[in-house]
């Protein structure tokens, strides 16, 4: 027996497709060769667009696939106290910011020199200049606001940083390349970024396996680990199936759900085959 702990964390805002397959697999995967843990965790923040149906068939698709895993598991609406508490930790390394959308694109548009990240434009740090003063102001006034984090602020504290990815091994933390991230939002109090690294602590996750678009999201979390003093585990971002047009599998793309194939007449070992491709 290891200490080798994973995870699979799908939304559920819609139903699984092979994307999901490949993810869960690799994670379960990973866990039974180290004879460790596999956690299944629901990440339902966005209670706008969470559905119990579709929680309940990602229980039903993982079961089909012959996949099992640690009971109870941790649905994230559950635990908003965990992440207000490390929010607060963060204390005068975050700022309200009160722009919308649209102010962002304004300010960008007007930039012709904003600096860019992975993801494309980085926000413009408009708020992050506001006086203490204009910022309760505008609090106290009602308007609706996001809380970000300094990253330069965070990282002057943190000092060099270094994760390890199974896949491309040692990296230099960049968390700058991914600007000022949102943490937390008025009426919602986390994001993905503080969630997911909170997530991971709390439940002892020592090898974090999702697909390679999430791999510049780990300097952020690597950040946030150095700032509430967590561990660090091990990463393996592992490539994406896509369609023929190159573009990933994703729900908001139409990608054919794992409910549909099934009752198309495939199998768990088809579904498997499929994903093989793609393995690590």
């Amino acid at each position: 027996m290891t200490d080798t702990t994973t995870r699979f964390a799908p939304s559920p805002n819609g139903l699984l497709h092979l994307g999901h397959a490949l993810s869960a697999l690799t994670g379960f995967r990973a866990a039974r060769d180290a004879g460790g843990r596999f956690l299944l965790r629901i990440e339902d923040i966005d209670l706008t667009r969470a559905r119990p149906e579709f929680e309940q068939a990602i229980y039903d698709d993982l079961a089909w696939l012959g996949l099992t895993w640690e009971t109870p598991v941790r649905r994230q609406s559950e635990h908003f106290d965990d992440y207000e508490a490390a929010l607060a930790r963060l204390g005068g390394l975050t700022y309200p910011c009160f722009c919308t959308r649209k102010d962002i694109e304004a300010e960008i548009a007007r930039s012709p020199a904003a600096p860019h990240g992975p993801e494309g434009a980085l926000y413009p740090g408009v708020c992050r200049h506001l006086s203490d003063a204009e910022r309760r102001r505008r609090i106290d006034a009602g308007e609706k606001y996001a809380v970000r984090l300094d990253v330069g602020k965070a990282m002057a504290i943190a000092g060099p940083l270094r994760w390890r990815d199974r896949l491309k091994g040692d990296i230099a933390a960049d968390p700058a390349s991914l600007g000022d991230v949102v943490l937390a939002r008025k009426d919602v109090p986390t994001s993905y970024h503080l969630a997911v690294t909170i997530d991971d602590a709390l439940q002892g996750v020592t090898l974090v396996t999702r697909g390679e678009d999430l791999f510049h999201a780990t300097h952020i979390h690597r950040l946030l680990q150095a700032l509430l003093d967590l561990p660090v585990p091990d990463y393996w971002h592992h490539g994406l199936i896509r369609d023929a047009a190159g573009i990933r599998l994703a729900k908001s793309k139409g990608a054919p759900a794992l409910r549909d194939l099934r009752a198309a007449g495939m199998t768990a070992d088809d579904i498997r085959a499929l994903v093989a491709g793609a393995s690590p």
